[in-house]
């Protein structure tokens, strides 16, 4: 069993003893402390909530509202929804903060509580700390029978967000209905289910083959929308004759394609495509995490606009953005960000830019694809024995490669022309992970090698 602490929220698989997964203890207890640092910072007492699908929803869902009414504070539950939804919900609705209750890519045993602040966006480092030192004091100050918080259940929320993507100046539903694209979508059983067949009949879509739409969390296959866990949809984008395949993850917030002939187009291009897109029409700067792809810095730079990486995460990409005065941004697992709708990953936003932007393109999607400068990643980590001072093996893998351009703004990283090397501490196993990139992925797996063959030498091993 485990129980991940962390600033954006706490996570867990389903089970065991308190403190080592996530029951309804830990449930509560993480609740309580989020609850009342809501109502210590902003005086509001009124929280959002929504979740995925998953197996453990209704059970973690109960806890949280009863809890939060506990303290007092008002719920406003959307039920099923997803992350980008509850976003949009949180400020539509003044609240004081959201919560969303999913383990995001993780298989069906896990489930997280996912804090949002008043804005709708992802809370800071400084504040998950102290949303997680009121847990461990657990002082919390419950509500008398008179003042206990009341329960509204809103499921306006699904035509709201489909309303403001359409709204979107650079969304063209006409054009998208006159490309008349067919589109094999797979949901993994989750809340994509219920809302990006709606979105897409909303676009003016009419030939949609479903997979895995029913949402009551039996996923089907690894929820995480990698290659080896999309053979099905791949296989059937090919039998329809479709034009393309879109896949979500069980939140909503990463969305991926597939290509006419069944190949990926690549989650690290899903950013790629519809920034390009973007900035054909909007100039202005752009950015992605350090682990992200090259190629949107190219896109970025061939458009006249400047590309700024930022440390791996959402917030810390969220915080970039606004420092830059970027248009649009993300991270390269598929989650598109674009402020013109708000601060968050969404792939409903996601969806329609990039169908908008393949229906003015007028060829294929595998063409679309071949337009952009082709990279390939290399996923390494090397183990280590937890007293080992990761940080110390960092400056001394960063003086050796002094003389290349480098950043330490998370881990270390290394480029050489236009390929690079990132290595980051991972939060919660004592590894590095060693991401490179190159133009082939022979060269990327050479250099992920050589950097690795460094430690050891350092390391004596």
């Amino acid at each position: 069993m485990t129980l991940i602490k962390s600033i954006s929220g706490i996570r867990g698989t389903i089970g065991g003893q308190a403190g080592n997964g996530l029951t309804p203890i830990d449930v509560v207890k993480f609740t309580a402390a989020f609850g009342s640092w809501v109502v210590q910072k902003t005086g509001n007492k009124k929280i959002v909530l929504g979740r995925d699908a998953r197996i453990s929803g209704e059970m973690v869902n109960n806890l949280v509202i009863g809890t939060l009414q506990g303290l007092g504070i008002e719920v406003i539950d959307l039920g099923l929804s997803t992350t980008p939804t509850v976003e949009i919900a949180v400020p539509a609705e003044q609240a004081g903060g959201g919560i969303i209750l999913t383990a995001s890519h993780n298989p069906k045993q896990w489930n997280a509580l996912k804090l949002l602040n008043s804005d709708g966006e992802f809370i800071s480092d400084a504040d998950g700390k102290e949303v997680l030192d009121l847990a461990e004091s657990a002082s919390f100050e419950f509500a008398d029978v008179d003042k206990l918080g009341k329960v509204i259940k809103n499921d306006t929320y699904l035509q709201k967000h489909i309303d403001k993507v359409l709204a979107l100046p650079l969304v063209d539903i006409e054009a998208i209905k006159k490309a008349d694209f067919k589109i094999v979508i797979d949901c993994v059983n989750s809340t994509g289910g219920i809302f990006i067949p709606a979105l897409l009949k909303a676009l003016g879509v009419t030939r949609v083959v479903e997979l895995y739409c029913t949402p009551d969390g039996h996923f089907p296959h690894n929820p995480e929308p990698l290659p080896e866990n999309l053979t099905e949809i791949s296989k059937e984008v090919q039998k329809q004759n479709a034009d393309l395949g879109i896949v979500v993850d069980p939140d909503v917030d990463r969305l991926c394609f597939v290509n006419e002939d069944g190949s990926m187009f690549g989650e690290e291009y899903t950013l790629v495509a519809v920034a390009d897109y973007v900035l054909k029409n909007t100039p202005g700067n752009t950015v992605s995490n350090l682990s992200s792809t090259r190629a949107l810095r190219d896109v970025t730079e061939k458009a006249g606009s400047e590309y700024n990486a930022s440390a791996v995460g959402e917030v810390n990409v969220v915080n970039k953005m606004k420092a830059t005065n970027a248009i649009i941004g993300g991270e390269g697992n598929g989650g598109i960000i674009y402020p013109e709708s708000h601060y968050g990953r969404d792939a409903l936003v996601g969806i329609a830019l990039f169908l908008t932007h393949l229906a003015k393109f007028g060829k294929s999607i595998s063409i679309l694809r071949s337009s952009y400068p082709q990279y390939h990643i290399s996923k390494n980590k090397i183990t280590l024995t937890p007293e080992m001072d990761i940080d110390n093996l960092l400056k001394q893998v960063e003086e050796k490669y002094k003389n290349q351009p480098y950043s330490t703004i998370d881990g270390l990283k290394i480029e050489f022309d236009k390929t690079w090397v990132h290595l980051r501490r991972s939060n919660t196993e004592p590894i590095i992970r060693i991401y490179s990139e190159a133009e082939n992925e022979t060269i990327a797996e050479n250099l992920a090698n050589k950097i690795i063959s460094d430690i050891k030498e350092i390391l004596h091993l």
